[in-house]
């Protein structure tokens, strides 16, 4: 009797926006791909997310008149993490880019087009994220999952990988998944892609790798375990930038739903709950949970106006906030004051701060740029926000093939890794990281462990 039950050319673990792209990237070779879930739906992380990706050079930002590049955005990426990400894992997800979100859209008809209500901010010294208009990571994810299904790719939701194979030499031969029932079956692979959720969901490897956010809430998705990172150390892989993660400032509290961040940057601003501002709201999207964690109460608001409701109001998370009322709204400072516990003066001196700066078109005390800047006006919205970590960012160290690599460097013949897996390019810490980047690192190192999946098996 075999020691495998059956046995697939590819298994892919997690089905979320890498492994659909990695499942499609093989089915277009024509190899037949598994693509095992643990949860009984599709959401996951990309379920969580706002559904926007960066790439560079696309048609799209050709037709709003964008001109950007695989080099500028390489730039971008290393000057964010100041240096420290890995230079072939940012070059490669620079360069795939664009072909990337050119094949999801001409090859599998998703109407994936530049945000232009994304303006270049936060390391992004381009308009360059994408997304669906109107639409969310989870419309993302059930419609990549339809177009597996068109492609007659197998899913099998309520699976979870709990343990991988090799021949004592470093080719995977198989895997042991774990249904609903408590069965673990043993399914043999040709080549294994792991791309299940980074570790966000394990406290004690949270605590072990990056200790500073023990305060923060978890806003991430509850399956973000660390399966594949553990079990891919456990065979010998190298990890990367364990240390790295995507925090937010901008978690309504008690609502629990990300205020998308046009609201800042088209000119809203965050306070304390004593009214004062205590940072450049423009600088750091991630890093900013820390100086507003440290504050009184460890939240804060989100001060806005009606126009900045007005041009960020078809975003789905904010049009979610403004369904449920969840903003204090005033047409006098001293009125919202009063709404949010904070003190008249204070929270006045805040916002005339902020307009008098973007009166002139310069900087503020806190550095913050308000050159074409919008002034703030009644009447007034405020938000009540939280800091939260929203997922990891460090992983298995992989190469340009998306190839999971051992510690002493060498590739592991046919395991490969991407999404929550896989190093990102944030650097060691959360101040490396760049909007969408999460998604970025998703579709396209999906999309290569794919393609160099099919390589392997078909060469």
């Amino acid at each position: 009797m075999s020691e495998f039950e059956f046995s697939v050319p590819v298994l892919i673990a997690g089905a979320g926006a890498c492994g659909a792209a990695a499942a499609l990237a093989a089915s277009d070779a024509g190899l037949d791909a598994l693509v095992v879930e643990r949860d009984d739906r599709p959401g996951g992380s990309t379920g969580m997310s706002q559904g926007l990706f960066c790439a560079a050079g696309t048609t799209s930002q050709k037709e709003n008149g964008v001109n950007d590049d695989a080099e500028v955005f390489f730039a971008d990426i290393m000057e964010k993490s100041r240096g420290q990400a890995d230079p072939v894992i940012a070059r490669t997800l620079a360069e795939e880019s664009a072909p990337t979100f050119e094949w999801l859209r001409n090859v599998h008809a998703l109407p994936w087009q530049l945000d232009t209500s994304f303006r270049a901010s936060y390391g992004n010294s381009r308009p360059r994220v994408h997304g669906w208009p109107g639409h969310g990571g989870l419309d993302m994810i059930q419609l990549l999952h339809r177009r597996m299904s068109d492609a007659g790719v197998d899913v099998l939701m309520e699976t979870r990988l709990v343990d991988i194979f090799d021949d004592g030499h470093g080719r995977v031969r198989g895997a042991a998944l774990q249904r609903a029932d408590g069965q673990v079956e043993r399914i043999g692979c040709d080549a294994l892609i792991l791309a299940c959720g980074g570790f966000g969901a394990n406290r004690a490897m949270t605590d072990r790798y990056m200790p500073e956010t023990r305060a923060l809430r978890y806003n991430g998705h509850e399956g973000s375990e660390g399966d594949a990172i553990r079990l891919g150390e456990g065979l010998g892989a190298a990890l990367g930038d364990m240390g790295s993660y995507q925090g937010y400032a901008m978690l309504t509290d008690p609502q629990g739903i990300s205020v998308p961040p046009p609201v800042l940057i088209d000119g809203g601003i965050i306070v304390n709950r004593h009214g004062d501002r205590f940072t450049d709201e423009s600088e750091d999207i991630a890093g900013m949970v820390h100086p507003l964690s440290s504050q009184p109460g460890s939240g804060g608001w989100v001060i806005y106006d009606a126009d900045i409701e007005s041009a960020c109001g078809g975003i789905p998370e904010l049009a979610q906030l403004i369904a449920l009322n969840a903003h204090k709204t005033a047409e006098r400072l001293d009125d919202l004051a009063g709404a949010i516990g904070a003190d008249p003066a204070r929270l006045t001196a805040s916002v005339d701060h902020a307009r008098e700066a973007a009166a002139r078109g310069a900087r503020d005390s806190f550095g913050r740029d308000w050159a074409g800047g919008h002034i703030l006006r009644a009447p007034f919205r405020a938000l009540k926000v939280i800091g939260a970590i929203y997922h990891t960012q460090g992983g298995l160290q992989i190469d340009r093939h998306a190839r999971v690599l051992r510690r002493d460097g060498r590739p592991f013949p046919n395991l490969f890794a991407g999404g929550g897996s896989a190093r990102s390019v944030s650097g060691p810490s959360s101040w490396g990281y760049l909007p969408a980047m999460g998604l970025t690192t998703a579709v396209v190192l999906g999309r290569i462990a794919g393609r160099s999946a099919a390589s392997l098996l078909t060469s």
